[in-house]
């Protein structure tokens, strides 16, 4: 990986309904050494000239009445389309409340069950993302979603539940840049499953601007 490399991930500490940040942010530190992860809860990062300063943008934002503002949206937007890198964690999605970018990340959330564990199985030969890496069972929280794909959408997993098969990650191109969703990541032992850190760390490699197919397995 490119020690040179920034990422800035947002989440939210006080007051998360469902999932906090705290101890999560330093996981994410941990999983992409030894790039720079800044982590922060303001949205004020969500500005075209901050954002340019970054490779990646992770977003772990939580599900609330939080508004994001037409300009953040479009920062957001521009900053993909121009090349920049976007990783979305599990209620990371929450950016869903606009819906342009809703079509930016590739889908939104319908639901959940209950928490329960879930065998994740890749699709073998689908992208760069998912090679070299095993299927696995966790504990987690499975979203479900209604996907609105890019041409260039790839599931790159799915999970199965209650006799269904149900999409687990997705990556896709935006203009210049790439953006990747996945679904694991409810909470704190989410992220320190050896088999999520692995996919976490790949997609954020493969999506981090300026990266090469070969990234995601180096």
């Amino acid at each position: 990986m490119n020690i040179n490399k920034k990422a800035i991930a947002l989440g939210q500490y006080e007051g998360a309904k469902y999932h906090p940040f705290a101890h999560i942010d330093h996981e994410l530190q941990t999983i992409f050494e030894p790039m720079d992860v800044e982590c922060t809860d303001d949205y004020a990062v969500l500005q075209e000239d901050t954002l340019e300063g970054y490779d990646l943008f992770i977003s772990y934002a939580d599900f609330s009445d939080l508004e994001i503002t037409p300009d953040q949206v479009q920062a957001l937007i521009s900053y993909v389309r121009n090349g920049g890198g976007l990783l979305v964690i599990h209620n990371g999605i929450s950016l869903q409340q606009s819906q342009e970018l809703e079509k930016l990340i590739g889908g939104r959330v319908t639901g959940h069950p209950d928490y329960t564990s879930l065998p994740i199985r890749y699709n073998r030969g689908s992208h760069p993302i998912v090679e070299n890496l095993s299927d696995f069972t966790i504990d987690e929280e499975p979203f479900r979603f209604e996907l609105s794909p890019h041409e260039s959408a790839v599931i790159l997993a799915e999970y199965v539940h209650d006799g269904q098969r149900w999409p687990a990650a997705w990556a896709h191109t935006y203009g210049s840049g790439r953006v990747v969703y996945l679904m694991p990541g409810h909470h704190l032992p989410s992220f320190q499953v050896e088999s999520v850190r692995k996919l976490i760390r790949n997609s954020g490699m493969w999506a981090a601007r300026g990266a090469k197919s070969s990234d995601a397995t180096s």
